[in-house]
C-alpha cells in the first residue's frame, strides 16, 4: 500500500498575497474598488469617506473564500485568453457565454459571506457595471475577464454590505 501524501495547506497569508497581486496584475487597483463601494453606499452614509471604504475591502480581502475565487477565477481568465481550456469550454468562458453562469457562482461565494444584502448589492452593480467593471467586461483589448468583473463586483458588494452591517455610516 503506498504512503498517503501528507496534507498540504496553504497560509492565509501566501493565498492572500497571491490573490491581491493577481488582482494587480490584472488592472484591479485599490482605488477601483474603493469607487464601486463608495458607488454602491454613497447614499446610505452621510460623511462617507474613500478610507472607510477602503477598510471593509481590505476585510474583505483578507478572507480565504475570496482569495481562493480571486485566484480560481483569474487562473481561468488567462487560461481563456492563452486558448490552453478544452472545448467547448474554453468558447464559453472565452465569449462570456450568458447561460454559462459559473462566472456569477463563483463570485456569489465571495458576497455570500456578508448575507443577503451582499445579494442585492451583486445584482445591482453587475447589472449596470460602473467603474472598473465597465473596462473588464470589454472584450476589444484582447483580454478576457469572464470571472474577473464578477468577482470584482462580488468584492464591492460584499464590503459594502460589510458597510452597511458595521453602522460607521
Amino acid at each position: 500500500m503506498p504512503d498517503p501524501s501528507p496534507i498540504i495547506v496553504v497560509s492565509d497569508e501566501v493565498l492572500g498575497e497571491k490573490a491581491r497581486e493577481l488582482l494587480e496584475f490584472r488592472g484591479v487597483e485599490m482605488d477601483d474598488l474603493a469607487d464601486l463601494v463608495y458607488y454602491l453606499q454613497k447614499d446610505y452614509c452621510e460623511g462617507l469617506t474613500r478610507e472607510t471604504c477602503i477598510y471593509h475591502i481590505q476585510k474583505v480581502l483578507a478572507k480565504r473564500e475570496v482569495h481562493n475565487a480571486i485566484i480560481t477565477g483569474i487562473q481561468l481568465d488567462m487560461l481563456a485568453e492563452q486558448e490552453k481550456l478544452m472545448e467547448p469550454l474554453q468558447t464559453i468562458i472565452y465569449s462570456d457565454e450568458g447561460l454559462y453562469g459559473i462566472d456569477e457562482i463563483v463570485a456569489l461565494s465571495i458576497v455570500n459571506v456578508y448575507g443577503s444584502i451582499g445579494l442585492t448589492n451583486y445584482g445591482y452593480i453587475d447589472k449596470v457595471k460602473p467603474g472598473i467593471l465597465e473596462k473588464l467586461n470589454d472584450k476589444t483589448d484582447g483580454e478576457n475577464h469572464t470571472f474577473l468583473d464578477d468577482i470584482v463586483g462580488a468584492i464591492a458588494a460584499a464590503a459594502s454590505s460589510r458597510l452597511a452591517h458595521s453602522m460607521t455610516c
